[in-house]
């Protein structure tokens, strides 16, 4: 990667910092802050492998960030989240796997469908999520969350762009509120994120120049998200988790159909 490293400037590296904070914010209120990373990894002229391998290494530490707030504000069912996180490890492990052999565009069409299904669902039924109904762990809550921590971790570690905001739906259709739903899918993505950062850097795919860079402003960005998500409630978080998930649509849409 010399050409890469010879690359190397003050411009870029502000370029990739204002990305990070940006999708640092987003992230850490409605998921979906690799919408904006990514593409500004690439931009910056890294070869995708190597931009999802620095964005893993960035995303961990803004999900580090992020997870830390809503744990410390009560907003986490621990119980719960914590039987998850094995799948969400095992998912992710071999999500990273499979796309070191495949191209991640194959899975975009379906991302696509299943994104606009959701968002158009929150929009007609405007008192989803706005309170809590969670009634407890039924076997077939369970069994419906262990496969979802597999599916949703396996998509992390191979695509990455929605996880977050497929976690917040996840919750949310199981009875948690915006902002409770908003807590457990950002403790299962840190596990997600993690797993593919190490996976990464033993593969060799991180540029640490640029993912150290882009990992400060992304704390800086969750931070600042997670308080707001947590302060103004759920109605906010349902907003901006609206305006997320079009513009997930909207970037998968535009990138799968460039390959047709």
């Amino acid at each position: 990667m010399e050409s890469i490293g010879d690359s190397y400037s003050i411009l870029v590296i502000i370029f990739i910092m204002c990305g990070g904070f940006s999708a640092g914010f987003i992230d850490s209120i409605a998921g979906g802050g690799g919408l904006i990373s990514l593409p500004v990894l690439l931009i910056a002229g890294l070869p995708p492998h190597y931009a999802l391998g620095t964005n893993k290494f960035s995303a961990s530490f803004g999900a580090v960030m992020s997870a830390y707030q809503f744990f410390r504000a009560g907003k986490v069912d621990v119980h719960l989240v914590r039987k998850l996180l094995p799948f969400t490890f095992l998912g992710s492990a071999c999500g990273v796997a499979l796309v070191m052999h495949l191209s991640p565009a194959m899975l975009k069409p379906l991302v696509i469908a299943a994104l606009a299904a959701v968002a158009i669902f929150v929009i007609v039924k405007k008192d989803w999520g706005s309170i809590s109904t969670y009634g407890g762990e039924t076997k077939k809550v369970q069994y419906i969350w262990f496969l979802s921590a597999l599916g949703l971790g396996f998509y992390d570690g191979f695509l990455g762009p929605g996880t977050g905001t497929f976690l917040i739906i996840g919750f949310v259709m199981t009875g948690f509120d915006f902002v409770l739903a908003s807590g457990n899918a950002k403790v299962l993505n840190l596990m997600s994120n993690l797993t593919a950062f190490f996976l990464f850097i033993w593969l060799k795919q991180v540029i640490f120049v640029y993912g150290i860079a882009m990992a400060a402003s992304f704390l800086l960005g969750s931070y600042l998200g997670a308080r707001l998500a947590i302060r103004k409630g759920s109605r906010f978080v349902r907003i901006v988790f609206i305006v997320i998930t079009f513009a997930v649509i909207g970037k998968l849409a535009v990138d799968y159909f460039r390959l047709l």
